[in-house]
């Protein structure tokens, strides 16, 4: 059995594509996945599955949401090794003691050719970036909520990415490690 992460985008958010944690266990078992534990209600979950191949099963989990709830949201599945490799390779250590304000993006890969010098021109002074690989480090002291640089990462990337704070990077860590 591996050990998922699984980072589901664009769920539950402002009464949007609403899909109930419960539901969403019952869609991993129903897909064989076993020892389901959720955080928080913006879609993460860690599980164990037979299934060796993370992208076929992020396309099956959301081929299976699109069925029951009408929507097919975006889904990263991580193991615990790409998790704890982005975690060790986080640029701006000292951020780590505000985790609302150190976030970490997952894009779905490594961008080809991504506008750093746009999302340069964007930040705010207080803000540091930095692209390492597939994982897109942001420290923003002042919140993300009003930055120009965290709303245009994405689109300056060219690459489909998903959000999470430092906090929640950290309790999915841990989860992921107790299913061991």
């Amino acid at each position: 059995m591996k050990t998922y992460i699984a980072l589901i985008r664009g769920i539950n958010l402002g009464g949007k594509n609403m899909l109930p944690m419960k539901e969403l266990v019952a869609i991993l078992e129903g897909l064989g996945a076993r020892n389901i534990k959720t955080y928080i209600q913006s879609g993460n979950a860690v599980f164990t599955s037979r299934e060796k191949n993370p992208s076929r099963l992020a396309r099956t989990i959301g081929t299976e949401i699109k069925q029951r709830r009408g929507f097919e949201p975006k889904i990263l599945l991580l193991e615990l090794k790409d998790l704890e490799h982005a975690m060790q390779s986080n640029p701006f250590p000292e951020a780590e003691a505000n985790p609302p304000a150190l976030h970490l993006s997952f894009l779905v890969s490594a961008p080809t050719k991504p506008n750093l010098q746009a999302l340069e021109g964007l930040k705010k002074a207080s803000e540091r970036f930095q692209l390492r690989g597939s994982v897109f480090y942001l420290h923003a002291p002042e919140g993300v909520g009003r930055s120009k640089l965290a709303a245009n990462a994405e689109k300056l990337l060219g690459v489909s990415m998903t959000d999470r704070n430092w906090r929640t990077v950290c309790t999915l860590c841990e989860m992921a490690k107790a299913l061991k």
